[in-house]
């Protein structure tokens, strides 16, 4: 490992950043300095946005995806190379906002019918009723299901922190049914090939699109969508906007505020302004 990594990586831990923060930052730098085979500290601003350049032109790389980069390629030079911000122009991250889809209840019953196993439909039912991330729902644990308290433990979640969010009695009834025929020890949902450890990211995004494919569904993206869904049922049964912020587990107030946008109920109470007005009708 060359020094330069090296001391990115301490800065980064340092900083306590996230293991995927750290490897995505790290990939960000290697993949300028493996672009013009050349040492990182070596390449110049222009070069910088030529770099960019080429992966949103020709690589095409979705925005969120650029986004890691110019993070990255940005606390490389400012905080391990000690270059000033303001002499380092790097275009601003802008991000496309967009709304998420979201299932509607029948949808969700098809997707937990579809899936292709009592552990994945289990699996999909905790991350949807819960409104979990699925780096959340693979690494429960046994302990972290508390059935007499009727809530579930998330474990140093995004930001190093832990909390609880609800437990259903219906995923309770479900829970039970899988532990009577799966008897996990440690981990809730334990990877195929090896017990001693929790089921990957990867494969429990395979299982939700497979069962979405079988479904016949075609809203939404990832695994991810689930957990839009729990926040957005939730505001649209009544729930209050700091109570869904608590359960999602969210910093800001604001970010659980988005969800407004998406509520069903919310939009469908509203009258347009061409309702307001008594004008007759205009026949052809």
């Amino acid at each position: 490992m060359s020094p330069l990594r090296t001391r990115m990586i301490n800065e980064m831990k340092l900083r306590r950043f996230a293991p995927k923060t750290q490897e995505a930052y790290v990939s960000a730098v290697a993949g300028l300095s493996k672009f013009y085979n050349q040492s990182p500290d070596r390449i110049n601003q222009d070069r910088i946005l030529t770099y960019l350049l080429y992966l949103m032109e020709e690589r095409k790389l979705a925005w969120s995806t650029c986004n890691i980069v110019v993070s990255g390629l940005r606390f490389f030079y400012t905080n391990v190379l000690g270059i000033d911000s303001t002499a380092l122009i790097i275009p601003p991250r802008k991000r496309e906002k967009r709304l998420p889809e979201i299932l509607t209840g029948e949808e969700l019953e098809r997707l937990f019918i579809h899936a292709g196993t009592l552990k994945i439909r289990t699996l999909l039912m905790t991350t949807y009723s819960a409104g979990l991330r699925v780096s959340e729902v693979v690494k429960l644990k046994i302990e972290d299901i508390d059935s007499g308290r009727m809530t579930i433990r998330i474990q140093q979640s995004k930001g190093n922190t832990d909390r609880y969010s609800i437990l259903s009695a219906r995923l309770l009834e479900q829970l039970r049914l899988y532990w009577k025929r799966y008897h996990p020890k440690q981990w809730l949902f334990p990877s195929c090939r090896d017990q001693e450890k929790p089921l990957s990211i990867d494969s429990a995004q395979k299982a939700y699109y497979a069962a979405k494919k079988k479904a016949g569904i075609t809203k939404g993206k990832g695994i991810h969508t689930l957990r839009h869904c729990f926040a957005t049922h939730l505001l649209e049964a009544g729930v209050d906007l700091r109570t869904i912020q608590v359960l999602m587990g969210h910093r800001s107030i604001g970010t659980t505020m988005g969800y407004m946008h998406v509520t069903h109920k919310r939009l469908t109470s509203i009258k347009s302004p061409l309702d307001l007005w008594d004008i007759p009708k205009i026949t052809p």
